[in-house]
């Protein structure tokens, strides 16, 4: 679903119920697809990016707070975060066909529509309305955190008292396990993935992984990773995880990316300074580095 992977895990009384909740859960991820998705073409967000640049698209509640929060990332990571990504020209290539860096003019040209403050959002028509024409919408970095939070509400609602949703590294848990034990999520140091270096207790909260591991190019010794930055076009540099933890799966999920893009120094200082959120990177010599909050040691695997 969603082109990617996706898991849940529900506690139940018998598999009636199990079934049950797990049948719910699917309903609800293809009801968002189906509002959010950029590559169905008929969806509201697809319906937005047809009208670039000529007409404001009405749109349900939903999706105008959903793209509000989005651009409100996009502020708070000054644009490392940005859903007008979408918009960009792919001259990158992850596949192994790639023997040479892009021209500076080709990656300049390619983020002329990027910008999130092109998105005019119009709270009293609760209308979305991209200003250039060939602007275009992807809500891929926060949508499938978005997707987990709903998921796990719907659920809650519905009388489920434990699970653990998975959308793709999207991770979100409620509850505890069968044996009373809080639901546990194992980070991966990605220069040695045979091997979990942490393991972290999720107790009604979330995680999201963003890696680089296995998408990159190379050129003159410079790991390329396939998370681009929107403001410039280049591929971001040095680090090739971030696991961000918070209450909700959909903040996560956008940190995650702009803390990739920002940096190191950058992303931590970012991190810091929110209420209720920490994270791990681990950069491209396999060193990790933790928020305040995070003690790497009583976690160590």
């Amino acid at each position: 679903m969603l082109g990617s992977p996706f898991e849940i895990t529900v506690v139940a009384k018998d598999t009636i119920q199990g079934n049950y909740f797990i049948d719910k859960a699917v309903a609800e991820v293809k009801r968002i697809e189906n509002l959010i998705s950029d590559w169905i073409p008929t969806t509201q967000i697809s319906e937005v990016n047809k009208n670039a640049g000529i007409n404001p698209v009405k749109v349900d509640d939903e999706v105008f707070q959903l793209v509000t929060r989005a651009n409100k990332i996009s502020k708070l990571t000054n644009g490392a975060f940005d859903i007008s990504y979408a918009s960009m020209d792919k001259i990158w290539k992850f596949d192994g066909s790639m023997k040479e860096m892009p021209t500076k003019e080709a990656i300049k040209s390619s983020v002329e529509k990027i910008g999130y403050e092109k998105i005019i959002m119009n709270d009293s028509t609760k209308t979305i309305f991209l200003k250039e024409k060939g602007m275009k919408l992807g809500l891929g970095g926060i949508g499938q955190g978005y997707i987990a939070d709903k998921v796990k509400a719907l659920l809650q609602n519905e009388g489920c008292k434990s699970g653990i949703v998975n959308v793709s590294g999207d991770i979100n848990t409620w509850g505890k396990q069968i044996d009373d034990k809080p639901w546990a999520i194992g980070i991966i140091n990605p220069m040695n993935k045979n091997k979990v270096f942490a393991t972290f207790p999720l107790e009604d909260s979330a995680v999201e992984t963003s890696g680089s591991y296995e998408k990159f190019v190379m050129f003159n010794g410079v790991r390329y990773s396939h998370i681009i930055d929107p403001r410039t076009g280049y591929p971001a540099t040095g680090i090739v995880s971030v696991s961000v933890f918070a209450k909700q799966t959909e903040i996560a999920d956008a940190l995650a990316t702009g803390i990739f893009v920002l940096g190191i120094d950058v992303g931590l200082d970012l991190v810091n300074q929110l209420k209720g959120i920490e994270c791990i990177i681990v950069d491209d010599k396999g060193k990790i580095h933790t928020s305040k909050g995070i003690d790497i040691q009583k976690y160590k695997s």
